[in-house]
């Protein structure tokens, strides 16, 4: 076997193993196979905030697998997805595998299709040692923030809520938020229409002021009474009609929500599956 070539699914193992034959050998990581410890912080704060990670326990036999099939493979293809999660993915296996760095090869693809993987393999990239560090920051964050703030909410709130860098944010400016719409003094303005006759056509037009009361509001209506009005310019622009963008994420959560009830954990394991399966590419 002179190919070992890892990606995160199973599924999408065994779809990639019918196209490359022999020469190669699919296997999965299951996602990642190593993270921060559970029991602690996990990170060495006093010294560039370090992270700690260690083998999960339900990987230890996984991780023994790949070692040893990365050991007799002349080339281990690094194959996992293509973003910042995918390419700490890939940079933990090399880690973890003890790979040396011209051994291993990283690839990405947007469509499990024979052809595209084929096209792969021609271009090989070293690590990008860029998202792997944004990923790091975020797994950092997520830890100090949560540490910090899920006791918390434990205590004000309910036992075993979770807080994270996003929803923390997100909560406060959802707070902030409510504050400012309990805190709105509305103000009332009148808004001044007319109607014009044009040979039996009627035409509508509204006054650019907004008078703040009623009493300003009248008196603008009698400075227009009896005035003559005219159009002065007349824009004819032609319209274009774009077809709908390729979904995102987030506009598939919203079309299968809106349009079939589905939730978003379902919406997401049908595109997954659609993906390793070959029949949609990568959102």
């Amino acid at each position: 076997m002179k190919n070992l070539f890892i990606v995160e699914s199973p599924s999408k193992a065994k779809t990639i193993q019918k196209y490359l034959g022999d020469d190669y050998k699919v296997l999965s990581s299951y996602g990642h196979i190593r993270d921060l410890a559970k029991s602690d912080m996990s990170i060495d704060i006093e010294h560039q905030y370090e992270p700690k990670y260690q083998v999960g326990e339900d990987k230890h036999k996984l991780v023994v697998e790949l070692k040893r099939e990365a050991k007799k493979a002349e080339v281990v293809w690094l194959a996992s997805d293509e973003d910042r999660e995918g390419e700490a993915i890939a940079w933990h296996l090399r880690e973890t595998l003890e790979i040396a760095p011209e051994k291993a090869k990283r690839i990405v693809f947007n469509e499990i299709t024979k052809g595209v993987i084929l096209e792969a393999l021609e271009h090989p990239r070293d690590i990008d040692m860029n998202l792997v560090n944004a990923q790091q920051a975020r797994r950092v964050l997520d830890r100090l923030v949560g540490y910090e703030i899920s006791p918390i909410l434990w205590q004000k709130i309910k036992p075993s809520l979770s807080a994270g860098r996003v929803q923390s944010v997100a909560v406060r400016l959802t707070v902030e938020r409510e504050e400012e719409i309990k805190n709105f003094k509305a103000k009332s303005n009148y808004r001044i229409v007319g109607f014009f006759d044009d040979n039996g056509r009627t035409l509508q037009a509204e006054c650019t002021q907004r008078p703040a009361d009623e009493t300003q509001a009248h008196l603008l209506l009698e400075s227009l009474a009896g005035k003559d009005f005219a159009v002065c310019n007349l824009v004819t622009k032609p319209a274009r009609r774009s077809p709908a963008a390729p979904f995102t994420t987030s506009t598939l959560q919203q079309e299968a929500s809106r349009k079939l009830g589905y939730s978003v954990s379902r919406t997401m394991q049908l595109a997954q599956q659609l993906y390793e399966g070959g029949h949609i590419t990568y959102m």
